[in-house]
């Protein structure tokens, strides 16, 4: 009997160190692939006239990518100025001030808020946050004319989906850390807040930076709300009123109609290949980060 469970036991672990190895093998495979569809582009350009040329018209043969990294970089760091505070305090005013009534409201509503497609965000940025910037916020900031499809109108609807996501993953942390420290710091005359803030949230940081840089890699490859509001515009943005055009909208936007054009086509797979390789050095280097914060 006991050779047998022991058996099991190590065809259990054999199994599931198989499907670990295919899961992560996933990874090589597209970015392998994506690879050998970039090679065209490749033999034609450099690496650095792709990533640093501002020019794209690809009928002149001109396949600048540094407006699409550009609008990615500003949407992305836009959109996580705004969600990291606001899902914070939502996490911190759930955990340690919300009644129960308040919370059975709250978690539901957040939960259909994380599974909502992301066109119906990009709808409802276009009939809402669009018009707002245009009519209202453009005018004072700038006192021009602004069709409002710009960088602002993208970081405010990703902001909005990261939301749920953030709080549903800071409201984890905090309910991890012990009742016991809370409790000391009660006794020691501590408020609410100033617990909240020295007590949970230095507890949490790990896992709070863990988070963010989740949130961080979904906002990066995030397609149909951002290329419904941000314009699409191949330029480099220079204010958040200006238009953008972030990779993942450029490969949307493009891949159904140019596969006909061979090079044009290994462009749209750089784009993707490009993505993929910040997405995995913006995770690994958040990992050696992560691994100095718990040693701290």
């Amino acid at each position: 009997m006991n050779k047998f469970r022991i058996i099991k036991d190590k065809t259990a672990n054999g199994v599931m160190m198989a499907v670990t190895i295919i899961s992560i093998a996933f990874v090589f495979v597209m970015a392998i692939g994506l690879y050998f569809k970039s090679i065209p582009i490749l033999d034609e350009h450099s690496l650095w006239d792709l990533v640093t040329d501002s020019s794209w018209q690809p009928f002149k043969n001109h396949f600048g990518f540094l407006p699409f990294i550009m609008g990615t970089i500003w949407v992305t760091l836009l959109a996580i100025l705004i969600a990291l505070p606001l899902s914070l305090m939502t996490a911190i005013f759930l955990t340690e001030y919300a009644k129960k009534r308040v919370k059975k409201f709250v978690f539901p509503a957040l939960d259909i808020l994380a599974s909502l497609p992301s066109v119906i965000f990009g709808v409802w940025g276009t009939i809402v946050i669009v018009p707002l910037i245009s009519d209202n916020i453009a005018p004072i900031l700038s006192g021009e004319f602004s069709t409002g499809y710009t960088v602002l109108a993208a970081g405010i609807v990703l902001s909005l989906m990261l939301v749920p996501i953030l709080v549903s993953l800071f409201v984890e942390l905090f309910s991890c850390v012990p009742d016991d420290l809370r409790a000391a710091a009660y006794s020691l005359g501590a408020t609410r807040w100033q617990t909240a803030k020295n007590v949970v949230l230095k507890k949490s940081l790990s896992g709070i930076f863990a988070s963010v840089v989740l949130a961080i890699s979904k906002a990066l490859g995030e397609t149909i709300a951002v290329l419904m509001v941000c314009g699409c515009f191949p330029e480099v943005p220079k204010t958040l009123l200006d238009a953008c055009y972030p990779l993942p909208a450029l490969i949307a936007n493009n891949y159904g109609e140019m596969l006909s054009l061979p090079l044009y086509e290994s462009a749209l797979m750089f784009a993707a290949l490009l993505l993929l390789v910040v997405v995995i050095i913006f995770n690994l280097a958040s990992r050696l980060i992560l691994r100095k914060i718990e040693k701290k």
